[in-house]
């Protein structure tokens, strides 16, 4: 039996049993990852998992079903119960119930998988422990209290086929690593890290760890961390802000990539992390930021960890203004949210695996490369601060108000960076410091973000951010508490 079958049996279960469409995801996943602290590997974690998931429409309401069993009787009866739990839910009194709302799409037949120079599972793993002992070793001789480092693999294998006629399979392999060193000063710890607290992921090979170079940077993120515990305070005020690539992704995914999410615009996400403070009426009217200020939705961003060939419902990935010179022009739909809101695209919907209903998430939501370099930023800057690498993160339930911390920062006086400075934080409301965004550098990363939760019952999500430094006005920094 093959995996279609298993999907084609799981359809006709529902459509049997009373749906007016059906899909089904059948997946297979393999996870690997390894730690290490202080010169020795602490963890391996290889996890494998299989199975089907079925969605089925009754009377405008879904159900999902999904078992690890890809037998026809299993497939076809996860169908029967998706369908069931489709029609009881149709029996509550909601506003969504009796609508047969999908916005009509072409059935879609392809195949489609990442770059992959390097087979990331195939690179022995001794090799690997290696890379991390070295690092972290290397970290704690250059005097790192604690030492870490880390790798994650995902390589997953999908297969999709809906009621409409969509027979889909791809092949998406995911990995990135990263290291940290932490420093007990007096009184308080410093971190640095590199390329960033989470590391840089992406939708390549081991190509993209060999990449980042991790054992090259040890020694130098230890002598910051160390440097930063004699390092003066940020001060507090306002200040002209320079931030720094990696932070400008998370930037741009918690006040932009969640706040887009048409099901928290519409109301229909609400208990983890909120809704969205933009109001559909405003969309193509409403100015989120400056006018160097153009974010794009791109599932097709070379080796991004957003990008796919088709979401998982069967939308073909598609580039798609979000902001374009400062006006907010689109967001992250999915055929069932862009109905209702009376939108002709989908595209951003996904599912962290076949046992998880598939929900708006993000793919690649990112900057378009500005016309400044980070070296040009500083010289026109007589009296700022330049922040960067995440250290926390805190932003309302609307996705408005928003205050990070920055692993490190530098004084800019008269064009030129100075000291380095500790403990950095910023603040600010989403459009008001988005229309202080002066100056933005060409230099881009697609920075990957491997961690994003939403969902009840929870999943994590793998976007995508690119993104280059930028400079803001009137930033209110040095904020404690």
């Amino acid at each position: 039996m093959t995996h279609f079958d298993a999907a084609d049996a799981a359809i006709e279960g529902a459509l049997a049993a009373g749906a007016t469409y059906a899909d089904a995801r059948v997946m297979h996943r393999r996870f690997e990852s390894m730690s290490a602290r202080n010169g020795d590997v602490e963890n391996l974690t290889q996890r494998e998992t299989a199975g089907i998931g079925v969605r089925a429409l009754v009377g405008g309401c879904w159900g999902f079903f999904g078992v690890p069993d890809l037998a026809d009787a299993a497939a076809r009866q996860a169908g029967v119960r998706a369908a069931e739990i489709a029609a009881a839910s149709a029996t509550v009194p909601n506003r969504r119930a009796g609508r047969e709302a999908l916005i009509p799409a072409q059935p879609e037949v392809g195949s489609w998988a990442s770059e992959c120079l390097i087979d990331p599972l195939s690179v022995p793993l001794s090799d690997k422990g290696d890379l991390l002992t070295s690092a972290t070793a290397e970290m704690r001789k250059q005097g790192a209290d604690i030492a870490t480092g880390s790798y994650d693999i995902w390589d997953t294998r999908k297969w999709f086929a809906s009621s409409e006629g969509s027979r889909i399979d791809q092949h998406v392999r995911e990995c990135g690593g990263a290291i940290s060193s932490t420093v007990i000063g007096d009184g308080e710890t410093q971190v640095r890290s590199y390329p960033s607290r989470r590391g840089q992921f992406g939708t390549r090979g081991w190509e993209l760890v060999e990449e980042t170079d991790l054992a090259a940077h040890a020694a130098r993120i230890a002598d910051e961390a160390r440097a930063l515990t004699r390092a003066p305070q940020c001060p507090a005020g306002e200040r002209t802000v320079i931030i720094g690539g990696e932070q400008m992704a998370l930037q741009i995914h918690e006040s932009v990539g969640h706040a887009i999410e048409l099901d928290r615009i519409l109301g229909w996400e609400a208990a983890y992390a909120g809704t969205s403070w933009l109001d559909l009426s405003q969309l193509g009217s409403l100015k989120y930021g400056s006018e160097l200020m153009n974010i794009v939705i791109d599932p097709t961003y070379p080796g991004a960890l957003g990008s796919f060939g088709w979401d998982d419902e069967g939308t073909r990935a598609a580039p798609r203004d979000a902001v374009r010179n400062g006006i907010w022009t689109g967001v992250l739909a999915g055929r069932e949210s862009a109905a209702v809101a009376g939108l002709d695209y989908a595209g951003s919907v996904r599912s962290d695996g076949w046992a998880r209903l598939p929900m708006v998430r993000m793919t690649n939501v990112g900057l378009e490369p500005g016309p400044h370099t980070l070296e040009e930023m500083i010289a026109a800057t007589e009296d700022g601060i330049y922040m960067d690498m995440n250290r926390s993160w805190s932003i309302d339930d609307r996705r408005l108000n928003f205050q990070f911390g920055c692993e490190v920062a530098y004084e800019i006086k008269h064009g030129k960076l100075g000291r380095m400075l500790k403990n950095p934080t910023y603040t600010g409301i989403g459009p008001r410091f988005w229309s202080s965004m002066d100056m933005l550098s060409s230099e881009t990363v697609a920075w990957g973000t491997p961690n994003c939760g939403k969902g009840q019952p929870g999943q994590t999500g793998h976007t995508g951010h690119p993104a280059a430094p930028a400079r803001f006005t009137n930033v209110r920094v040095g904020v404690r508490g």
